[in-house]
């Protein structure tokens, strides 16, 4: 889908003829008669940037854009005026509009400035991903539209106190949104990550909101919840789906009047703590068959934030995958010889169940087999080679059972620590301390490792 540009004008005529040049230098007009339908325009889709006359009914200009900028800071608008308002064209420029055109306008030059703030929003964007990324080793990376408007989700709640429910498939990097939120927010306090999944349910009370010395069996000492480790920071809770019913009340609680109790305690403590969650699971389903509230859900679900699945985001793969070899070859010292195309096509063609992090994961294993050579076909994992997990822009098999994709991770894992355990024997001439020094083990795990592997260090001996 083209990016958009959203055009706002009274004149239909005018309107036409506008949105001819837009389509003429690439991009998908959006059309809105005046000011209000230009807002509920902008809040169903994303637009690039904008186009708006001075002079419109219901709301002039300068209103539209004020409103637009307060929700989208980073949106470039070219104010459209007539010969007597250039002045006030000049004034909206002072008030943050990128630029202005003058009726009737030439069509060259207009497109001059549409390419100039397409360009501006182009660095922009590139800009929140840098601010974005987390460390030197992850970040978010891509270009693809339904990546940036989920980038542009992130910028507009990012400043705000509203709760964020992130959706999407496993391995698409939810975490990565909650942290960038996180730390555009400005806030002070700590991210703290809870893990839904991995926790008891009988610990989920205390783990969440701490407990008082002698609470119950095996509380010694008295012990802070994670939400008050967040306070004046960010929690985040992943896989929100898993929090059992009975605490489901007490979380509501905290969204509602943002205090608690300590397990055991009498004491209340207040929270500023920001809420993030991000679930693979459908939460509407779950409410529906009676296993998730629906007060609760409603409460996540303020801004919700969806992140597309790699096969959704074709464009993305290959700059992902340069990302990934880049950083990897880089942490192991090597060259990276770039991606060969019958690697790319592979790349492009296969389905990603496991989305970005099953991408890394191979990109990882293949940096460490090609040795800094060029990524070739024979590098990569057979599952991509043979086109398992789909076909181009197809879903996963909905027949894959959850021990099917348990055993493939397994077996990529073997197959991951079996290349570097062999490379570090080369290395080493077979020496087993040696080697078990470098991948960080001590002699009799690496010994362990090598009978599960079937691995012979002998034929690494000179």
């Amino acid at each position: 889908m083209k990016p958009a540009v959203l055009i706002a004008e009274d004149d239909a005529d005018v309107r036409s003829v506008l949105a001819k040049i837009v389509r003429s230098i690439g991009f998908e007009p959006l059309e809105a008669p005046d000011g209000e339908t230009a807002l509920d325009a902008l809040d169903r889709t994303p637009a690039q940037f904008m186009l708006v006359d001075l002079v419109m009914p219901k709301m002039d200009g300068l209103e539209l854009m004020e409103r637009v900028k307060s929700k989208y800071p980073r949106m470039p608008i070219i104010m459209i005026t007539a010969h007597g308002t250039v002045e006030v064209a000049v004034e909206a420029m002072k008030k943050g509009a990128f630029d202005f055109v003058t009726k009737p306008f030439d069509p060259s030059e207009l497109k001059d400035i549409l390419k100039k703030a397409a360009e501006h929003r182009r660095r922009e964007d590139a800009e929140v991903r840098s601010i974005a990324s987390l460390d030197e080793e992850r970040s978010i990376v891509g270009e693809s539209p339904n990546l940036a408007e989920a980038l542009n989700a992130v910028e507009q709640i990012a400043k705000t106190d509203a709760t964020v429910l992130i959706t999407g498939e496993t391995g698409t990097g939810k975490d990565l949104i909650a942290r960038a939120i996180h730390k555009l927010s400005g806030r002070p306090g700590a991210f703290v990550k809870v893990h839904c999944a991995a926790i008891p349910a009988h610990l989920f009370e205390s783990e969440l909101f701490g407990h008082e010395k002698g609470a119950f069996t095996g509380a010694t000492t008295s012990k802070p919840g994670r939400f008050e480790l967040a306070h004046d920071g960010t929690i985040f809770l992943d896989e929100i789906s898993t929090l059992p019913l009975d605490v489901q009340p007490k979380l509501l609680r905290v969204l509602q009047d943002r205090e608690f109790e300590r397990v055991g305690g009498i004491r209340t403590i207040r929270s500023n703590a920001r809420v993030i969650t991000a679930s693979n699971t459908d939460l509407k389903e779950m409410v529906d068959t009676g296993g998730f509230r629906e007060d609760l859900y409603f409460r996540l679900n303020v801004f919700p934030i969806f992140v597309p699945p790699l096969r959704e985001r074709k464009d993305d793969i290959l700059i992902l995958a340069k990302h990934f070899g880049e950083h990897y070859a880089s942490r192991l010292g090597l060259d990276f010889g770039g991606i060969g195309q019958t690697a790319a096509d592979a790349l492009l063609a296969y389905g990603w169940p496991g989305n970005v992090r099953e991408l890394e994961n191979a990109l990882e294993r293949a940096v460490i087999i090609a040795k800094g050579g060029q990524i070739g076909i024979e590098h990569l994992p057979a599952e991509i080679v043979e086109g398992e997990g789909g076909t181009r822009g197809s879903s996963p098999s909905p027949e894959r059972s959850a021990t099917d994709l348990k055993q493939r991770s397994r077996q990529a894992q073997q197959q991951f620590e079996r290349a570097a355990i062999e490379e570090v024997l080369r290395e080493t001439k077979g020496n087993i301390s040696h080697a078990a020094k470098k991948l960080g083990l001590s002699r009799r795990g690496l010994q362990l490792k090598l009978k599960e592997l079937h691995i012979e260090a002998g034929r690494f001996r000179e």
